[in-house]
């Protein structure tokens, strides 16, 4: 039996774990003091009521038999594929409900689409960017390129057409830096995907928090993106789902690469490898798209936008530069006095208790930066900006 050797490839240590690792360790050296924790991008806010109650009626159907459900449609329900297809259609995006596959969130999806594809592609990354692209690439065996995102640039990294890439991931509202692509700059994406017959992984888990109207929340909304993209996208940012797990991807019929059907070969890998989103969980995703579910969910952003203009106001009366915050959840900074990214987590950690977490830890062009989770409580929003606004 010989092992997968590309996974021994990865840093032994997961960037999450590492800052996990590095809390614990300032906790158990201060029991008493208090840690303003803008790390880790897990919600703090609870399920609103109208998704807990839909979630006790859909228990409450399990234990009769005349409404009990066993194992459910490969794709996902249909009511829920509806709701989610409604959900496009209100900013005027036409996606048909039998292009969407329901699964247990956007990070499964994003690992386990590796398996459509032949370890024999060049794989093209932002950088910096969510680390799981780069892991699962590395771990399929891939050759992986990047873009590099600069503070030039706006961390928007845009093609270089003398490169060639045959999967490209994208990723916008960014995480970690928060920036968003325009209309424009996805549409030259498009136009490169298809110069090189290339792929786009679009990846729009935080789509939601997209304020400025002139952006785009989807990439299905330029011209062209159904006959290059997948997307992926998932209820754990937008409505608070992060221990729930339920996400979305869709995968237009029009996708054809290689003589094959992408939509044919995901269906066919989601009834091999995967028995379906609990359906308790999809009567609940499917309440989030109802009007009272999304007037829910948005007055549960606006308070975790309002925590980011809070941290960002602060790093601005610091005079620390900043990127996001506007239309993501993430505020990403440079670190100040030039300093590299895990001596800036280390100092802001011991000396102020504030658990950001490193830009490195992103990729190389991440390092001297770090980025802030804005999903964290008023109260810890508001005294971290105390100690910022003095760095």
């Amino acid at each position: 039996m010989k092992v997968n050797h590309h996974a021994l490839e990865l840093e032994q240590n997961y960037l999450f774990s590492e800052v996990a690792k590095r809390i614990r360790a300032f906790q158990a050296a201060n029991p008493s003091r208090e840690l303003l924790k803008l790390s880790i991008g897990d919600v703090t806010r609870p399920l609103s009521r109208v998704v807990t109650d839909e979630m006790k009626a859909a228990a409450e159907d399990m234990s009769h038999a005349e409404t009990f459900h066993g194992y459910g449609a490969e794709q996902g329900e249909l009511f829920l594929r509806e709701a989610i297809a409604g959900y496009y259609a209100q900013r005027g995006t036409q996606i048909a409900p039998d292009d969407i596959f329901i699964s247990d969130g956007a990070k499964c999806d994003l690992g386990n689409l590796c398996d459509l594809f032949d370890a024999d592609n060049t794989v093209l990354l932002p950088n910096p960017v969510y680390p799981v692209y780069f892991d699962t690439s590395i771990m399929s065996g891939r050759r992986v390129i990047f873009a590099a995102g600069t503070k030039e640039n706006g961390f928007l990294p845009m093609p270089d057409h003398s490169v060639h890439a045959d999967i490209i991931y994208l990723c916008s509202p960014n995480n970690p830096t928060g920036a968003v692509y325009s209309r424009e700059q996805l549409a030259e994406w498009i136009s490169y995907a298809k110069a090189n017959g290339a792929l786009i992984l679009f990846d729009a888990a935080y789509e939601a928090y997209i304020r400025d109207p002139a952006l785009p929340h989807s990439i299905f909304e330029i011209a062209g993106a159904a006959d290059c993209a997948i997307e992926i996208n998932s209820l754990s940012k937008t409505a608070g789902f992060t221990g729930v797990r339920c996400g979305w991807t869709v995968v237009p019929k029009t996708l054809r690469f290689d003589g094959a059907s992408l939509h044919d070969m995901w269906f066919r890998r989601m009834a091999t490898k995967y028995n379906g989103t609990s359906y308790i969980i999809q009567r609940a995703a499917a309440k989030v798209f109802s009007p009272e579910g999304l007037a829910a969910a948005h007055a549960d952003i606006d308070y975790y936008m309002e925590n980011a203009q809070i941290i960002k106001s602060a790093l601005t009366a610091a005079g620390i530069h900043s990127v996001g915050g506007e239309n993501a959840p993430y505020v990403w900074f440079e670190a100040p006095a030039h300093a590299e990214s895990w001596d800036c987590f280390d100092t802001l950690l011991n000396q102020y208790g504030i658990a950001g977490t490193p830009g490195v830890g992103f990729g190389t062009a991440g390092q001297g930066w770090m980025r802030f989770s804005s999903f964290c409580t008023r109260e810890t929003a508001n005294q971290a900006a105390a100690y910022l606004a003095k760095l």
